[in-house]
């Protein structure tokens, strides 16, 4: 039923209304997507056959829910799509603040309101997005907050006493009646706090100040919450944990495919970005395995995750490392290289939670640690293992005529290079190009001066070459020369 009818509750009598509990609106609606093959969630990847199939088992079970995972993990974006779930409108007594069903009230003013006004009591419909309500828990969460209070103010303008019901503040859970009550990062909530919880969940109804007052409100509770053991900010209470019916847990995506598409999905780019900057799939993995390397990382703390905030961040800095490029350069469009991740830096650093061992470290150097692992893990998918390949004695060294080469030359790559100079500048390593299209048959020319790039970045984190981060980009030199100058260095 639309907005457009029903204005008065006689009409809503006559229409053929009847009252619905929300779990139970939830549930048909669910049934209803099920069976037309509609999705529940648009915009989450990767818990197609994990999470989702939990979160709806839940929502037939008629269950309260609690997302449970590390953060970036969707947990709030599927609380707030649950709200496609509920009708798109819903008829409540105008002027209520608890959104009464005018056909059942359970508020002193809905019932004094209709017993004055009978079937011309107003009625309001309200859009299902008014149905939502969302608080974040902190420390300083109140009961008054969350369940209400007395209210002076109202008692003194309006001649009551404080005897009196309508003197009654409520909070954000009454006024969430009828609808869905979202709490993000429940550990956090004060245990005196989250045992105000338990008698709404249990039996849903309030007690406010020691008012003799009963209201059955129909919420449906969802939580969200890191593990328990994440950091010592608190926990969920083990009584409110056993009322929360089903606990489903959330995780970080199963492959670099999965991970890379939320990134380019969740990526805010302008649509200057989009058309003069390509970042080809290699550089694009690469960002994905980082995340993936820090999250098995001995300097990250494991308990605090990894979110996907990270490639999103990363990507949106790499974009716009080569977008600078291109504006210096006046190049109207640009790739991105293996040398440009060095502008994702601030991406990494800023958040990943390091142990003591990683403290110790520093976080840059946690930093290019991790983008040397994840160039070291992407490697072998594009060139043979140079580790390998070094081994293999009755095979000649694919790599050996480039390692000779270091060892009268240096490689210079500045960060500013524009594409023609970059390509000159690579193209000056022998075999570089031979091996690219050896092993890449199948790539067009722009992948082809990438994966040259790319042959020396391996070799470096395979230690057969010298890479030094320089002020305005990279160099490539030999390894043992490198060595030794260093020991010179020392040694003055």
């Amino acid at each position: 039923m639309s907005n457009s009818h029903a204005k008065t509750l006689g009409e809503l009598k006559a229409s053929g209304y009847q009252p619905q509990n929300i779990k139970d609106e939830l549930r048909d609606n669910l049934i209803k997507k099920l069976k037309t093959g509609k999705p529940v969630f648009e915009g989450v990847l990767g818990y197609e056959n994990t999470v989702f199939p939990e979160v709806e088992r839940a929502i037939l079970s008629r269950h309260s829910i609690n997302f449970l995972g590390l953060r970036g993990q969707a947990k709030t974006r599927m609380a707030r799509q649950l709200v496609g779930l509920l009708n798109k409108y819903i008829p409540i007594v105008e002027g209520s603040v608890i959104f009464d069903d005018p056909l059942q009230p359970i508020s002193k003013f809905s019932k004094d309101l209709i017993g004055e006004k009978g079937d011309k009591t107003p009625v309001k419909w309200i859009h299902r997005e008014e149905r939502y309500t969302e608080k974040l828990a902190t420390p300083d969460v109140t009961v008054a907050d969350l369940i209400g209070d007395v209210d002076p103010i109202k008692a003194a303008n309006l001649k009551l006493d404080y005897a009196d019901e309508r003197v009654i503040h409520f909070g954000l859970i009454p006024r969430s009646h009828r609808g869905i009550f979202v709490v993000n990062e429940l550990p956090d909530l004060q245990p005196r706090i989250q045992v105000a919880l338990f008698n709404i969940l249990q039996e849903g109804d309030i007690q406010i100040r020691g008012f003799k007052l009963r209201l059955p409100l129909d919420v449906l509770f969802v939580f969200t919450a890191n593990p328990e053991d994440y950091t010592n900010r608190g926990a969920i209470i083990t009584p409110l944990k056993d009322r929360i019916q089903s606990q489903i847990l959330t995780h970080y995506p199963k492959n670099i495919e999965i991970s890379a598409a939320i990134t380019k999905q969740e990526a805010k780019l302008t649509e200057s970005q989009k058309m003069s900057v390509e970042v080809p799939d290699l550089v694009s993995n690469i960002i994905e395995q980082l995340a993936i390397e820090a999250r098995n990382s001995e300097y990250v703390d494991q308990k605090s995750g990894v979110s996907a905030r990270l490639t999103i961040s990363a990507y949106e800095n790499l974009v716009s490392a080569v977008e600078r490029r291109i504006l210096i350069n006046g190049e109207s469009s640009g790739r991105a290289r293996i040398g440009d991740l060095l502008g994702i830096m601030p991406s990494i650093t800023g958040k990943v939670e390091l142990v003591y061992e990683g403290e110790q470290e520093g976080a840059k150097n946690v930093a290019i640690n991790l983008m040397g692992k994840a160039l070291r893990s992407t490697f072998p998918q594009f060139f043979p293992d140079p580790e390998l390949a070094k081994r293999r004695k009755e095979e000649p060294n694919p790599y050996q005529n480039i390692i000779n080469w270091f060892g009268k030359n240096d490689l210079e790559l500045e960060a500013e290079l524009t594409e023609k100079d970059f390509r000159k500048q690579i193209s000056q390593v022998p075999d570089l190009e031979k091996l690219a299209k050896k092993y890449n048959p199948n790539a067009g020319e722009d992948d082809i001066f990438l994966l040259m790039e790319f042959i020396l970045h391996g070799l470096s984190e395979y230690s057969m070459l010298s890479k030094n981060i320089l002020e305005d980009g990279l160099s490539f030199s030999d390894l043992f020369n490198s060595v030794f100058s260093m020991d010179d260095y020392d040694d003055q």
